[in-house]
């Protein structure tokens, strides 16, 4: 028996497109995504990197989709079996959870939330938030949590367990873990030109304030690296302090190990991954950190702070190391310690994520439907 499941999603994200790919590939679930906008299609201008970005992977290909305003809203819910949300920040969106009620058709609900990264505040302005969301999540039948933060966000929310299904937040695995071939890694040690023997230190994602790309750099700088010659330090993306890292950079005596290769798009990443010894994300308020995963899948040891939500998951002692964010101390400590078993921790990540995956999403995903049918 077949499932028809219509999926509600703000715009296509690169992340989430090979996942409903291999939904739509499952015999047992009739997917249909329908994306509130598709600005994310072609060429448009990302706040976050400050540039114009056109994704080089098809993010509406594989499955079937429609835009929100090309559908009969009413017809659509009321002829699925269920209806599936990403998130409920949009107006739009509450206004489609309230018709799902209307039509007693059942809600799946997933959403990136953790206290550490939307904490609700103190106060009135605590309490409200929480009676907004407990007025949300009311209306909501299960819970596919994408990691263990986010599922103790739901349960501090009075969402009983039973009601919370895992759905972890996965990526292509395969793509990272087979898209580095020999010959790219050297190519890209050979455009900056940094010489096999050197380790590399990776940052990649949006320059901003809250990815803290500025404390890597002060990190990297105050580091003892004692016997060990300076790493090399990569910075891939764009984003509103390049400018700034750049001029400090130059400042440098050293400034010949610090590289800045701008934005980089999808297949150019899993190269770039395995070039690196090291990755670092050392975020404040970081919901996940699919990024996290991406290094991983590519056998690259991880540095990430206790801010993103990833880290619950899939950091340990084994697989990288979890710092306090925004704190370069701590940090610099944890680079000279993370190159020194960089081999070894990439091995263990790769392990690790390798059953993070999206074998791991449809588990979860056919349980809740399972539950609310």
């Amino acid at each position: 028996m077949t499932t028809k499941l219509l999926y509600f999603v703000s715009h296509p994200i690169q992340y989430q497109a090979p996942l409903l790919r291999r939904i739509s590939e499952d015999p047992e679930i009739d997917l249909e995504v329908v994306f509130e906008s598709d600005f994310s299609a072609d060429a448009y201008f990302d706040d976050g990197f400050g540039i114009d970005v056109k994704w080089d992977i098809p993010l509406r290909e594989g499955y079937k989709n429609r835009l929100l305003s090309e559908i009969d809203i009413d017809h659509c819910i009321k002829s699925s079996a269920a209806v599936w949300f990403h998130g409920w920040q949009s107006h739009k969106f509450r206004q489609l959870l309230k018709a799902s009620n209307n039509a007693a058709t059942p809600v799946l609900m997933r959403g990136e939330n953790w206290s550490g990264a939307m904490p609700d505040g103190n106060g009135v302005q605590g309490w409200l938030k929480r009676r907004y969301l407990g007025n949300i999540f009311s209306k909501c039948d299960a819970f596919l949590a994408i990691g263990s933060a986010n599922r103790h966000y739901y349960m501090d929310h009075g969402i009983s367990h039973n009601k919370i299904f895992d759905m972890p937040y996965a990526i292509n695995n395969s793509f990272f873990t087979q898209g580095g071939e020999v010959t790219t890694l050297l190519n890209f040690r050979h455009e900056l030109g940094i010489n096999a023997a050197q380790k590399i230190i990776l940052f990649a994602g949006k320059m901003t304030a809250r990815k803290k790309p500025d404390v890597l750099l002060s990190a990297w700088k105050q580091a003892d690296w004692k016997d060990q010659k300076r790493p090399a330090l990569i910075f891939v993306g764009d984003g509103e302090l390049k400018q700034s890292l750049m001029a400090e950079v130059e400042q440098l005596s050293y400034r010949e190990d610090v590289y800045f290769t701008g934005f980089r798009n999808q297949t150019e990443l899993p190269a770039i991954y395995d070039a690196a010894d090291v990755f670092v994300l050392n975020s404040k308020k970081e919901p996940w950190g699919l990024a996290i995963n991406e290094a991983m899948a590519c056998g690259t040891a991880v540095i990430a702070s206790d801010q993103c939500g990833a880290a619950f998951d899939l950091l340990d002692e084994e697989t990288g190391i979890i710092v306090k964010a925004g704190d370069a101390t701590d940090l610099a400590a944890a680079l000279i310690k993370a190159l020194e078993q960089s081999d070894e921790m990439g091995a263990a990540a790769q392990r690790r994520i390798s059953n993070w995956d999206f074998e791991a999403d449809l588990v979860g995903l056919k349980s809740a439907l399972a539950y609310v049918l």
